[in-house]
């Protein structure tokens, strides 16, 4: 069964850094596009960031370029977020997801409705 367990979220100052970590089960994550999503409170879920299969392509929301990175560990069948300077605005419900139908060499979408299999979610709250 494909599942996703997010963890990392916690409360953080503005300007400091927080690794968000996805682990995958049920499935070799290296074959799949994986996606990074936000929400805050009264918002949308908006796309963060998501990697392509094979560590493919990335794409990053304009808010969060040069401050995020996503990168896959294989040999832990893991995705992580990496947030440095971070800033109230980032506080959010962060999520990673994928989809079997986003096939190999897709690039990665950062639309969330493109997205089936879901994890539970971890918060991240910046403030001072």
């Amino acid at each position: 069964q494909l599942q996703l367990v997010e963890s990392g979220g916690r409360l953080v100052q503005p300007g400091g850094s927080l690794r968000l970590s996805c682990a995958a089960s049920g499935f070799t994550l290296d074959y799949y596009v994986i996606g990074w999503f936000r929400q805050a409170p009264g918002k949308e879920r908006e796309g963060v960031a998501c990697i392509g299969s094979a560590g493919g392509n990335t794409d990053y929301a304009d808010s969060v370029k040069d401050r995020f990175t996503i990168s896959k560990d294989n040999g832990k069948n893991t995705v992580y977020l990496q947030m440095n300077n971070l800033k109230p605005e980032d506080t959010a419900d962060y999520y990673c997801a994928t989809d079997p139908s986003l096939g190999w060499g897709t690039p990665c979408p950062l639309r969330w409705n493109e997205y089936e299999y879901w994890g539970q979610g971890t918060q991240v709250t910046v403030s001072s």
